[in-house]
C-alpha cells in the first residue's frame, strides 16, 4: 500500500513538473556533447599538431645550420612579426603581394562578413580608426541585418512554404502534417544541393588549392555562419576576375543564408517540433492565461457589438422601402 502510494506520488511529482526535468535532461545533453565534441576533435587533431610542430621545428633548426650568421633569436623576431601581419591579412610572400585587402570590392566582402556575422578573420581593421568604425558600424549593422532577414524570410516563407503545402491540403485533401514534412524535405534536398553541392563543385575548380570536400567545408562553415577563416575564396595568386568574384561571392553569401533561414523556419513550423519544443518551455500560469482569455473575449465581443451595430445601420441604409412604409402601416393603425 505504501508502495503504490510513494509511486503514485512520485509520478504525479515528475507530471507536475515535467518542464523542469525536460530542460534538466537537455542542458545535461548539451554539455554532453560539448564534451563529446571535444574529445573527439582532440583524438583527431592532436597528432596532426603534433607531426606539424616536429616539422616546423626540423625546418627551423635546418634553417639555422644553413645559415649559421643569423642567430635563433633574429629568426623569431623576424618571425613574430611575420605571424604578426599575416593576422591582420597581411603576407610577405611575393607570391601574395599582389592582392590588397581594403580595395572595394575586398571592403563590400568584409561589410558582409561582419553583418551576417560569419566573420572569417583573414583580414581585419588595421587602424584604431577603422576599430572603432568597426564597432559601431557592428552596433547598427547587425540588427539590421536581423531586421532585413527577417522581413525577406517571412515573405519568401509564405510563398515557398505555406501556400503551397495549404494547396495540396485544400486541393488534393493530403494530411497537412504528411504535407508539411515532404515539403519540408523536399525544400531542405533542393536547398543542400543549390547552395551546398553545387557550389562546392563550382568553387573545386575555381580553386586550385580546394576540392570538393574542402569547398563543401567552406560552404557549411559560411552558411551557418560559423567562419573559421582556414579557407577564404579569391585570395590565391593571380585569381582572374577577383573583382567581379568578390562580388559573386557575397552575393552567394546572402542569398545562402536567406534560404538557410527559409529552410529552419519551415522545420521549425511542423507540427511535431512544435510538440517537441513545448517539452523545454515554461508553462505559463493558469491566472494569466485566464486574464489573456479574458482580455481577448472582451475585444472580440466588443468588436462583435461593433461590426452588428454597423451591420443593422448598413441593413437600414440598403432597404428604404421599410422605412418608407412603416409612417403608413403606423397611420393606418391608427385610423382603425
Amino acid at each position: 500500500m505504501l508502495q503504490s502510494l510513494a509511486g503514485s506520488s512520485c509520478v504525479r511529482l515528475v507530471e507536475q513538473h515535467r518542464s523542469a526535468w525536460c530542460f534538466a535532461l537537455l542542458v545535461l545533453g548539451y554539455l554532453l556533447y560539448l564534451v563529446f565534441g571535444a574529445v573527439v576533435f582532440s583524438s583527431v587533431e592532436l597528432p596532426y599538431e603534433d607531426l606539424l610542430r616536429q616539422e616546423l621545428g626540423k625546418l627551423k633548426q635546418r634553417f639555422l645550420d644553413e645559415h649559421a650568421c643569423l642567430s635563433e633569436q633574429q629568426l623569431e623576431q623576424f618571425l613574430m612579426r611575420v605571424l604578426e601581419a599575416s593576422n591582420y591579412g597581411v603576407s610577405v610572400l611575393s607570391n601574395a603581394s599582389g592582392n590588397w585587402n581594403w580595395d572595394f570590392t575586398s571592403s563590400l566582402f568584409f561589410a558582409s562578413t561582419v553583418l551576417s556575422t560569419t566573420g572569417y578573420g583573414h583580414t581585419v581593421p588595421l587602424s584604431d580608426g577603422g576599430k572603432a568604425f568597426c564597432i559601431i558600424y557592428s552596433v547598427i549593422g547587425i540588427p539590421f541585418t536581423l531586421l532585413f532577414l527577417t522581413a525577406v524570410v517571412q515573405r519568401i516563407i509564405v510563398y515557398v512554404t505555406r501556400r503551397p503545402v495549404l494547396y495540396f491540403h485544400i486541393r488534393w485533401g493530403f494530411s497537412k502534417q504528411v504535407v508539411a514534412i515532404i515539403h519540408a524535405m523536399v525544400l531542405g534536398f533542393i536547398t543542400v544541393s543549390c547552395f551546398f553541392l553545387i557550389p562546392a563543385a563550382i568553387f573545386s575548380v575555381l580553386e586550385d588549392d580546394w576540392n570538393f570536400l574542402e569547398s563543401f567545408y567552406f560552404c557549411f562553415i559560411s552558411l551557418s555562419t560559423i567562419g573559421l577563416g582556414d579557407y577564404v575564396p579569391g585570395e590565391g595568386y593571380n585569381q582572374k576576375f577577383r573583382e567581379l568574384y568578390k562580388i559573386g561571392i557575397t552575393c552567394y553569401l546572402l542569398m545562402g543564408l536567406i534560404a538557410m533561414l527559409v529552410v529552419l523556419e519551415t522545420f521549425c513550423e511542423l507540427h511535431e517540433l512544435k510538440k517537441f519544443r513545448k517539452l523545454f518551455y515554461v508553462k505559463k500560469d493558469k491566472e494569466e492565461d485566464q486574464v489573456h482569455i479574458m482580455e481577448h473575449d472582451q475585444l472580440s465581443f466588443s468588436s462583435i457589438s461593433d461590426q452588428a451595430a454597423s451591420m443593422k445601420d448598413d441593413q437600414k441604409a440598403n432597404e428604404p422601402f421599410v422605412n418608407s412604409q412603416s409612417p403608413t402601416s403606423n397611420d393606418s393603425s391608427l385610423n382603425n
